[in-house]
């Protein structure tokens, strides 16, 4: 099988529910192989673990001891960004699979399936992963903020939404970063705690700090709500917020002649002051209503 698609569609998370579905927690650890072909991309690779992995038989008696499943009579070798490697690589598992096909199954995974040699690509059948529509991400992103118990404010599904741009697992992590940064004791990470503690001595207690504090400069920090707002997945994602974006095409297109230069000017002084991306501010001008309405019309 060759699947292939958008990142963050559920190419890598459908092939293992079904090696999941096939032999079962215990026996898909012997009877599946996961490789990252971005980081082990060479023939060598292919040589040796593809095809050791690959031509080994598999055991009937630990399949029929586990009645709950099917397992099928062959192993499967899921090799993730398959579109990574290299040609020599490509070539080399197009003979492995031909001689082991049996015993084996191969699932390749990849974002570019115009970088999978042809060879290769024939002998798959080819299943496309589209960037999820928007219900169903909406669906699951608050399924997740109601089992972590995650407060919302209005919008801020909408937001992950629309700068994840289809990929569900990016907006995944930006609602986790999000929720790490409003409630960081409620979602603080237990191992780097105590990684912390235990690098602390208790000679370190005797430790001489010298502090020297003016008063005038002390502010006082309003703490951030618990509640994940939308202008915080703004800034986690470094989208540009929309009514910057208005103003910066606004100064772009001036009532009056020769004023262009001076409202764009103070506009990118703004923008650099603020440290917003500048591939990120072409990005939404280019993308922006009046911008593309001009182009169409």
């Amino acid at each position: 099988m060759l699947f292939y698609g958008p990142p963050g569609t559920g190419k890598t998370s459908t092939v293992l529910a079904l090696a999941k579905e096939l032999y079962g927690p215990e026996l898909m650890k012997t009877r599946v192989l996961e490789l990252n072909a971005s980081d082990e991309r060479g023939i060598s690779i292919v040589r040796e673990k593809v095809k050791n992995f690959a031509r080994t038989t598999v055991s009937t008696s630990t399949a029929q001891q586990n009645m709950e499943y099917p397992c099928p009579p062959y192993k499967i070798i899921i090799l993730d960004e398959a579109d990574s490697m290299t040609q020599d690589a490509q070539a080399a598992l197009r003979r492995t699979m031909e001689t082991y096909s049996k015993i084996t199954r191969f699932c390749l995974i990849c974002n570019y399936v115009t970088r999978i040699i042809e060879p290769l690509a024939s002998r798959c059948t080819k299943f496309r992963f589209k960037p999820l529509d928007s219900e169903n991400a909406k669906t699951r992103l608050e399924e997740i903020a109601e089992m972590e118990d995650i407060q919302l404010e209005d919008g801020v599904v909408d937001a992950l939404i629309k700068v994840s741009d289809g990929d569900l697992r990016r907006a995944i992590t930006y609602l986790q970063s999000a929720a790490k940064l409003h409630n960081p004791e409620k979602f603080a990470d237990p191992d780097a705690d105590a990684d912390v503690d235990m690098s602390m001595d208790s000679d370190d207690t005797d430790m001489d700090v010298d502090v020297n504090m003016d008063t005038q400069d002390v502010r006082e920090v309003e703490p951030l709500s618990e509640i994940v707002s939308v202008r915080s997945i703004q800034e986690i994602a470094g989208v540009i917020p929309d009514e910057v974006i208005d103003k910066l095409v606004k100064a772009c297109n001036p009532k009056t002649r020769g004023g262009v230069y001076t409202g764009v000017a103070m506009m990118v002084e703004d923008l650099v002051a603020d440290g917003w991306n500048a591939s990120q501010a072409v990005i939404q001008v280019c993308s922006h209503d009046s911008v593309v309405h001009a182009m169409i019309y």
